[in-house]
């Protein structure tokens, strides 16, 4: 094979989380802040607002604590403030002009809310094709391959978008989607033979299962080569990179959270932030919103601000991502400091002051496996974050467990999740392929309280 470069941008990835890096961010940064003083009404209101104007702004502390962060809360009132009305939200969001040179809108999945607006103009899309170039690259996908993107097309950044990345990038992109659900997808894998696959770990670990009945054999049959996981922590949770890779026997990257991947050293690293020239990523206090600075095992809320494009990720936004980071260098030899997901915001529970994040139950669960599925739902009587003790967890059991070992499993994973997060849950048992399965983001809460 011939020897390829270590990176897909040689000039801007071996600068990553360098101080040459750090002199280019604040060049942009000044840039976008004027930018978007003078043309997009939104931001100049909130920086009004907090009393400042871009020439206030000498240096990175005046940028992380007089510049206020923006929630998806925020967002959702400026909507309302809007009536709604897509035209003002964007106008006011990007400034008239930008507005008038979109090229595609996605959104999130508003699974806790309306959905969040992705709007992509030129710029914006050049920002998500060169970082999918990047990551591409780094996952050892190179032009010319084949890619089965089985993300969810509809609306998501990564459906459309991607695929328009893909096809910008020179792969061959084969564009199932997740609504044309498992079987459908197992089926065109088979035929087309792709060298790699996009979608959520939920519908990996769900082809799994079905690819004996569907294609007549196991998962490895397809002939993928790498899977690339995003949308949950799924991918960065041991005991479900295991399951995949195993059911596979394909190479687990990955992705997103913002501009990461992970890299391919054996033991799984957390992904490398590969879009400082980009995007800015900040971590700050969840509750205070006080800066975190950027060093080995900081945890902290994930806050993004566009340094090209338009406004894409936004100035100094925050999607509610928990993120635990490390800077020193990764044993892989890549560049780009390292981020794990450790939880969101939305999905924070407190059992007697603990603090539970499901990304950590699911890594407990999964080591059960194959006495259990793997799958599981944490029932809510009552509505977040706060959790009469104790944690209700309905868990499927495996296959090849016995009803009268039930009790006894039970101990054992109740001893076990109170070792890994301090919490002896109450488990309740299922039987196998009870509970739902899913092929875009996986729904881990069930909220028994909305039932009543």
């Amino acid at each position: 094979m011939t020897e390829r470069r270590p990176y897909w941008n040689m000039e801007a990835e071996r600068m990553l989380n360098s101080p040459a890096m750090r002199e280019l961010q604040w060049d942009r940064l000044k840039k976008k802040m004027a930018a978007l003083y003078e043309g997009a009404p939104f931001w100049r209101a909130r920086m009004e607002k907090a009393g400042v104007r871009p020439e206030d702004i000498r240096t990175w502390d005046d940028f992380s604590r007089r510049i206020p962060v923006l929630t998806k809360e925020q967002f959702r009132e400026y909507a309302s403030s809007c009536d709604g009305d897509m035209n003002r939200i964007l106008e006011g969001w990007m400034g008239q002009e930008e507005a008038s040179r979109l090229l595609c809108i996605a959104a999130t999945s508003g699974t806790t809310g309306d959905p969040t607006p992705y709007p992509l103009n030129r710029g914006d899309l050049g920002i998500w094709a060169e970082f999918t170039a990047r990551a591409l690259w780094r996952c050892g996908i190179y032009p010319g391959d084949r890619v089965l993107q089985a993300f969810g097309l509809s609306m998501f950044l990564a459906g459309v978008p991607m695929c328009m990345c893909l096809s910008e990038y020179g792969a061959c992109v084969i564009p199932v989607g997740a609504e044309a659900g498992t079987d459908r997808v197992l089926s065109y894998a088979r035929l087309f033979r792709p060298k790699a696959m996009m979608c959520t770990p939920s519908l990996a670990e769900y082809m799994a299962e079905k690819a004996a009945a569907v294609v007549g054999t196991g998962a490895e049959g397809l002939g993928l080569e790498v899977i690339i996981c995003g949308g949950e922590p799924g991918a960065g949770i041991p005991e479900v990179r295991r399951k995949i890779e195993g059911a596979f026997r394909a190479k687990l990257y990955d992705m997103g959270a913002g501009l990461g991947c992970s890299c391919d050293h054996p033991e799984y690293q957390g992904m490398h932030w590969i879009g400082d020239d980009l995007i800015l990523m900040e971590l700050v206090d969840p509750h205070s919103h006080e800066p975190v600075p950027l060093e080995d095992g900081a945890r902290g809320l994930a806050v993004f601000t566009t340094l090209a494009g338009t406004v894409l990720l936004g100035f100094r936004q925050t999607i509610g991502d928990i993120m635990e980071v490390a800077v020193s260098p990764c044993p892989c030899g890549r560049t780009g400091f390292r981020y794990r997901v450790i939880g969101r915001t939305d999905d924070m529970l407190k059992v007697k002051g603990v603090m539970i994040y499901p990304p950590a139950v699911e890594g407990v669960v999964n080591r059960f496996v194959p006495r259990v599925t793997g799958e599981f739902r944490i029932v809510l009587d009552e509505p977040p974050p706060r959790v009469v003790p104790p944690l209700k967890l309905k868990v499927e059991y495996g296959e090849g467990t016995r009803e009268e070992d039930l009790a006894a499993l039970a101990e054992e994973l109740s001893e076990e999740m109170h070792r890994a997060v301090k919490i002896r849950p109450k488990v309740q048992w299922v039987p196998p392929l009870t509970l739902e399965r899913f092929t875009k983001k996986k729904k881990v809460i069930e909220k028994a309280y909305e039932k009543k």
